[in-house]
Protein backbone atom coordinates (compact mmCIF):
# COMPACT_ATOMS: atom_id res chain seq x y z
CA UNK A 1 0.00 0.00 0.00
CA UNK A 2 1.16 3.67 -0.52
CA UNK A 3 -0.23 6.80 0.97
CA UNK A 4 0.32 10.08 0.83
CA UNK A 5 0.33 12.42 4.00
CA UNK A 6 -1.51 15.57 2.09
CA UNK A 7 -0.79 17.79 5.85
CA UNK A 8 2.55 18.21 7.39
CA UNK A 9 4.46 20.69 8.87
CA UNK A 10 8.09 18.56 8.90
CA UNK A 11 10.24 22.05 9.05
CA UNK A 12 8.76 22.83 12.71
CA UNK A 13 11.85 22.45 15.78
CA UNK A 14 10.18 19.25 17.06
CA UNK A 15 11.68 17.04 14.31
CA UNK A 16 15.02 18.36 14.44
CA UNK A 17 16.58 15.91 16.66
CA UNK A 18 15.31 12.84 14.90
CA UNK A 19 14.50 13.67 11.17
CA UNK A 20 15.80 11.25 9.33
CA UNK A 21 14.26 8.62 11.72
CA UNK A 22 11.54 9.95 11.18
CA UNK A 23 11.23 10.19 7.45
CA UNK A 24 12.50 6.46 7.88
CA UNK A 25 9.32 5.54 9.43
CA UNK A 26 7.03 6.80 7.34
CA UNK A 27 8.68 5.17 4.25
CA UNK A 28 8.43 1.87 6.35
CA UNK A 29 4.81 2.76 7.53
CA UNK A 30 4.14 3.21 3.73
CA UNK A 31 4.26 6.78 3.24
CA UNK A 32 5.48 7.33 -0.05
CA UNK A 33 5.22 11.32 -0.19
CA UNK A 34 4.54 13.86 2.28
CA UNK A 35 3.41 17.54 1.38
CA UNK A 36 5.05 20.08 3.59
CA UNK A 37 2.67 23.31 4.21
CA UNK A 38 4.27 26.31 5.29
CA UNK A 39 3.07 29.06 8.01
CA UNK A 40 4.94 32.06 8.12
CA UNK A 41 7.51 33.81 5.76
CA UNK A 42 10.40 33.21 7.70
CA UNK A 43 10.23 29.02 7.57
CA UNK A 44 9.59 29.57 3.89
CA UNK A 45 13.66 29.38 3.01
CA UNK A 46 14.04 26.67 5.15
CA UNK A 47 11.30 24.84 3.99
CA UNK A 48 12.48 24.32 0.45
CA UNK A 49 16.11 23.52 1.48
CA UNK A 50 14.16 20.65 3.55
CA UNK A 51 12.04 19.83 0.36
CA UNK A 52 14.77 20.03 -2.73
CA UNK A 53 16.90 17.21 -1.46
CA UNK A 54 14.46 14.32 -0.37
CA UNK A 55 12.03 13.19 -3.46
CA UNK A 56 9.37 12.25 -1.06
CA UNK A 57 8.65 16.00 0.59
CA UNK A 58 6.54 18.67 -1.68
CA UNK A 59 6.92 22.39 -0.36
CA UNK A 60 3.61 24.07 -0.36
CA UNK A 61 4.19 27.82 0.49
CA UNK A 62 1.17 30.17 2.00
CA UNK A 63 0.64 32.51 5.05
CA UNK A 64 -1.22 31.20 8.03
CA UNK A 65 -4.71 32.87 9.32
CA UNK A 66 -3.32 32.40 12.92
CA UNK A 67 -0.16 34.20 12.84
CA UNK A 68 -1.58 37.62 11.31
CA UNK A 69 0.94 40.04 13.60
CA UNK A 70 4.02 38.12 11.61
CA UNK A 71 2.81 38.48 8.31
CA UNK A 72 3.60 41.96 6.07
CA UNK A 73 2.43 42.99 2.62
CA UNK A 74 5.53 42.47 1.37
CA UNK A 75 5.32 38.87 2.03
CA UNK A 76 2.49 38.63 -0.47
CA UNK A 77 4.97 39.88 -3.28
CA UNK A 78 8.06 37.38 -1.92
CA UNK A 79 5.14 34.64 -1.78
CA UNK A 80 4.48 35.79 -5.54
CA UNK A 81 8.12 35.62 -6.61
CA UNK A 82 7.93 32.02 -4.74
CA UNK A 83 5.39 30.44 -6.85
CA UNK A 84 7.09 32.04 -9.75
CA UNK A 85 10.44 29.49 -9.42
CA UNK A 86 7.68 26.35 -9.92
CA UNK A 87 8.59 24.17 -7.19
CA UNK A 88 5.50 24.41 -4.65
CA UNK A 89 2.76 22.02 -5.51
CA UNK A 90 0.27 24.47 -3.53
CA UNK A 91 -0.70 27.59 -1.86
CA UNK A 92 -1.31 27.03 1.95
CA UNK A 93 -1.43 26.83 4.32
CA UNK A 94 -3.73 29.71 3.92
CA UNK A 95 -7.50 30.29 5.10
CA UNK A 96 -9.37 31.92 8.02
CA UNK A 97 -8.87 31.78 11.53
CA UNK A 98 -12.21 32.73 13.64
CA UNK A 99 -11.66 30.74 16.60
CA UNK A 100 -8.47 32.55 17.80
CA UNK A 101 -8.64 35.23 20.09
CA UNK A 102 -9.85 38.62 18.83
CA UNK A 103 -9.13 37.85 15.27
CA UNK A 104 -8.80 40.81 13.22
CA UNK A 105 -11.12 39.04 10.28
CA UNK A 106 -10.51 41.95 7.45
CA UNK A 107 -7.09 41.42 7.64
CA UNK A 108 -7.17 38.11 7.45
CA UNK A 109 -9.75 37.64 4.68
CA UNK A 110 -7.68 40.34 2.82
CA UNK A 111 -4.30 37.91 2.65
CA UNK A 112 -6.68 34.73 2.39
CA UNK A 113 -8.14 36.86 -0.84
CA UNK A 114 -4.50 38.12 -1.75
CA UNK A 115 -3.37 34.16 -1.53
CA UNK A 116 -6.58 32.80 -3.73
CA UNK A 117 -5.47 35.14 -6.58
CA UNK A 118 -2.01 34.05 -6.84
CA UNK A 119 -3.04 29.95 -6.41
CA UNK A 120 -5.48 30.98 -9.67
CA UNK A 121 -1.97 32.88 -11.73
CA UNK A 122 -0.21 29.85 -10.99
CA UNK A 123 -2.60 27.14 -11.14
CA UNK A 124 -1.66 25.69 -8.15
CA UNK A 125 -4.57 24.33 -5.61
CA UNK A 126 -4.93 25.97 -2.22
CA UNK A 127 -4.67 24.22 0.68
CA UNK A 128 -7.51 25.91 3.37
CA UNK A 129 -7.49 26.20 7.23
CA UNK A 130 -10.90 26.88 8.21
CA UNK A 131 -11.60 27.19 12.12
CA UNK A 132 -14.93 29.09 13.13
CA UNK A 133 -15.28 30.16 9.26
CA UNK A 134 -16.36 27.64 7.11
CA UNK A 135 -19.19 29.30 5.50
CA UNK A 136 -16.73 32.83 5.15
CA UNK A 137 -14.31 30.31 3.40
CA UNK A 138 -16.90 28.82 0.83
CA UNK A 139 -18.59 32.31 -0.07
CA UNK A 140 -15.22 33.65 -0.63
CA UNK A 141 -13.82 30.39 -2.95
CA UNK A 142 -16.80 31.38 -5.18
CA UNK A 143 -15.77 34.44 -6.38
CA UNK A 144 -12.68 32.05 -7.31
CA UNK A 145 -14.69 29.66 -10.13
CA UNK A 146 -11.72 27.51 -11.29
CA UNK A 147 -9.94 27.20 -8.11
CA UNK A 148 -9.10 23.60 -6.84
CA UNK A 149 -7.56 22.75 -3.12
CA UNK A 150 -8.52 20.86 0.15
CA UNK A 151 -9.55 22.06 3.18
CA UNK A 152 -7.73 20.42 5.17
CA UNK A 153 -9.03 18.80 8.92
CA UNK A 154 -12.30 19.58 7.98
CA UNK A 155 -15.43 20.59 10.29
CA UNK A 156 -17.84 21.60 8.76
CA UNK A 157 -21.21 20.38 7.92
CA UNK A 158 -22.40 18.31 5.23
CA UNK A 159 -24.03 20.91 3.19
CA UNK A 160 -21.04 22.42 3.30
CA UNK A 161 -19.08 19.77 2.46
CA UNK A 162 -21.69 19.26 -0.70
CA UNK A 163 -21.03 22.92 -1.70
CA UNK A 164 -17.28 22.55 -1.59
CA UNK A 165 -17.46 19.42 -3.45
CA UNK A 166 -19.44 21.18 -5.92
CA UNK A 167 -16.92 23.57 -6.70
CA UNK A 168 -13.95 20.90 -6.95
CA UNK A 169 -12.44 20.81 -3.20
CA UNK A 170 -11.39 18.15 -1.48
CA UNK A 171 -11.58 17.65 2.55
CA UNK A 172 -8.79 16.33 4.57
CA UNK A 173 -9.23 14.10 7.76
CA UNK A 174 -6.45 13.00 10.26
CA UNK A 175 -5.72 12.45 13.57
CA UNK A 176 -9.60 13.86 15.13
CA UNK A 177 -11.19 10.82 12.84
CA UNK A 178 -9.43 8.19 14.95
CA UNK A 179 -11.06 9.42 18.57
CA UNK A 180 -14.22 7.26 19.11
CA UNK A 181 -16.48 10.33 21.21
CA UNK A 182 -15.62 12.27 17.50
CA UNK A 183 -19.31 11.44 16.13
CA UNK A 184 -20.18 14.15 14.04
CA UNK A 185 -16.78 13.59 12.54
CA UNK A 186 -17.07 10.10 11.82
CA UNK A 187 -20.75 10.27 10.50
CA UNK A 188 -19.92 13.11 8.10
CA UNK A 189 -16.94 11.27 7.04
CA UNK A 190 -18.79 7.81 6.30
CA UNK A 191 -21.48 9.50 4.17
CA UNK A 192 -18.19 11.39 2.29
CA UNK A 193 -17.72 10.25 -1.12
CA UNK A 194 -14.61 8.70 -1.66
CA UNK A 195 -13.16 10.79 -4.38
CA UNK A 196 -13.27 14.00 -2.27
CA UNK A 197 -10.93 12.49 0.47
CA UNK A 198 -7.90 13.28 1.37
CA UNK A 199 -5.64 11.88 4.05
CA UNK A 200 -3.50 13.79 6.70
CA UNK A 201 -1.34 13.66 9.77
CA UNK A 202 -0.88 18.03 10.34
CA UNK A 203 2.72 16.57 12.00
CA UNK A 204 3.71 17.85 14.66
CA UNK A 205 0.37 17.97 15.82
CA UNK A 206 -3.20 16.25 16.31
CA UNK A 207 -1.70 13.38 17.05
CA UNK A 208 -4.31 10.17 16.75
CA UNK A 209 -6.27 8.59 19.47
CA UNK A 210 -2.74 5.72 20.52
CA UNK A 211 -0.97 8.56 20.38
CA UNK A 212 -2.61 11.40 22.52
CA UNK A 213 -0.58 14.10 23.45
CA UNK A 214 2.53 12.68 21.96
CA UNK A 215 4.03 14.53 18.96
CA UNK A 216 2.35 13.31 15.93
CA UNK A 217 4.24 12.34 12.62
CA UNK A 218 3.72 10.65 9.21
CA UNK A 219 4.19 7.38 10.33
CA UNK A 220 0.93 7.24 12.13
CA UNK A 221 -1.23 7.99 8.96
CA UNK A 222 -2.10 3.86 8.30
CA UNK A 223 -4.07 4.34 11.73
CA UNK A 224 -6.21 7.20 9.95
CA UNK A 225 -6.49 4.86 6.94
CA UNK A 226 -7.40 2.06 9.05
CA UNK A 227 -10.12 4.45 11.10
CA UNK A 228 -11.36 5.90 7.77
CA UNK A 229 -11.92 2.29 5.97
CA UNK A 230 -13.35 1.22 8.79
CA UNK A 231 -16.36 3.98 8.68
CA UNK A 232 -16.84 3.84 5.29
CA UNK A 233 -16.99 -0.09 5.38
CA UNK A 234 -14.26 -0.87 2.86
CA UNK A 235 -10.93 -2.51 2.73
CA UNK A 236 -7.63 -0.04 3.89
CA UNK A 237 -6.29 -1.25 0.07
CA UNK A 238 -8.89 0.21 -1.43
CA UNK A 239 -9.18 3.34 0.37
CA UNK A 240 -5.77 3.78 0.16
CA UNK A 241 -5.45 3.89 -3.41
CA UNK A 242 -8.23 6.10 -4.09
CA UNK A 243 -7.02 8.37 -1.53
CA UNK A 244 -3.13 8.25 -3.08
CA UNK A 245 -5.16 8.61 -6.40
CA UNK A 246 -6.75 11.54 -5.13
CA UNK A 247 -4.10 13.50 -3.47
CA UNK A 248 -2.09 12.98 -7.10
CA UNK A 249 -4.83 14.48 -9.16
CA UNK A 250 -5.00 17.59 -7.07
CA UNK A 251 -1.38 18.09 -6.22
CA UNK A 252 -0.44 16.71 -9.32
CA UNK A 253 2.40 14.70 -8.19
CA UNK A 254 4.19 11.87 -10.28
CA UNK A 255 3.34 8.39 -9.94
CA UNK A 256 6.20 7.79 -7.87
CA UNK A 257 7.49 9.66 -5.09
CA UNK A 258 9.91 11.94 -6.78
CA UNK A 259 10.61 15.62 -7.95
Amino acid sequence: MELIDTHTHLDHPAFAPDFEQMLERARTAGVSAMIVAAIRASGWTSQGQLCAHRPQLYPAYGLHPMFMPEHSEQDLTRLDNLLEQGDAVAVGECGLDFYIPEPDKERQQRFFEAQLELAQQYRLPVIIHARKAVEQVILTLRRYPGLTGVLHSFSGSRQQAERLMEMGFMLGFGGPSTYSNAHRLRSLIAWLPCNALLLETDSPDQPTATHRGERNEPAYLPEILSTIAQLKGMSTEQLAEQTTGNARRLFRLPPTSGH
